[in-house]
């Protein structure tokens, strides 16, 4: 699939901020599911820094913008070809050891409702694939599709709690039933031309992808009850969002923040 990303993140601050710093992870993943043809990365004010790849496979850039300043734009402009590897991450290279992601986080950390959950999942990681399928359907299940609900701070437990959530809910809770069940796993965060049913998803996204033995990562988006696919585009990975990230920065001053983003993501003709 030929896909067009236009993808706008700016800041807007209540008092000039003096210096603002940031790490950028928005470039995508080289690996056989997808090969870039364009990509633009434009930070307005911005002065690029210094950029490399890190042990997890991500490319990421450093900005600084120097004030004083109200507004900062992050603009992404790119065209990128994609296809079905049935979720499968062949050919990414990276050298951090898959044990290092049954680490927990605080936003993955589990309650006795998320290890009673996972204990009662049918499978073995004798056959890891089968067990990864089975935890994700059950976090479909258990977590319904609702935005609004919850935030960027809301923890698995509470997602499980409340119910409802969005796609980085589905993720944490996925990342949590995985490590209890000894299976690696890590969130990754990209973008989603369509959900399952077709419908347009002009958005950033995220998922989770749980290490199997045999096959290396493979992507689970309990979100849309599937695998990636070729209306995926992959960004970077992490021990949960805050730690994938796609923008991470400090603003050296006192104002207020607000955050807009505006994401459109095209299938182009063939």
């Amino acid at each position: 699939m030929k896909l067009r990303i236009s993808h706008e993140t700016t800041y807007r601050y209540g008092r000039p901020i003096r210096n603002l710093v940031q790490s950028l992870r928005l470039t995508p993943s080289i690996f056989e599911g997808q090969k870039i043809h364009e990509w633009q990365i434009d930070v307005t004010d911005g002065i690029r820094g210094p950029g490399f790849r890190d042990g997890a496979g991500d490319w990421i850039e450093g900005w600084t913008v120097r004030g004083p300043v109200d507004q900062v734009t992050i603009s992404i402009e790119g065209r990128i070809d994609t296809r079905d590897l049935a979720g499968v991450l062949r050919g990414h290279r990276e050298m951090i050891h898959p044990m290092a992601y049954l680490r927990d986080t605080t936003a993955t950390r589990p309650d006795d409702a998320l290890r009673d959950l996972a204990a009662s999942v049918q499978g073995s990681t004798d056959d890891s694939l089968d067990l990864a399928h089975r935890l994700s359907s059950t976090v479909t299940d258990k977590i319904a599709f609702k935005p609004g609900v919850t935030g960027h701070a809301t923890t698995a437990a509470e997602a499980l709690a409340l119910g409802e959530g969005v796609c980085q809910d589905h993720t944490h809770a996925l990342l949590t039933l995985a490590r209890i069940r000894n299976l690696p796993a890590r969130y990754v965060s990209g973008y989603l031309h369509s959900t399952i049913d077709g419908q347009a998803h002009d958005a950033a996204h995220a998922w989770a992808e749980i290490h199997v033995q045999g096959l290396g990562w493979v992507g689970f988006d309990a979100a849309n009850k599937c695998c990636p696919d070729e209306r995926y585009v992959r960004l970077g990975s992490g021990l949960d969002a805050s730690d994938a990230a796609p923008i991470r920065g400090v603003a050296m001053g006192s104002g207020a923040e607000e955050l807009a983003v505006a994401v459109r993501v095209e299938e182009l003709a063939q």
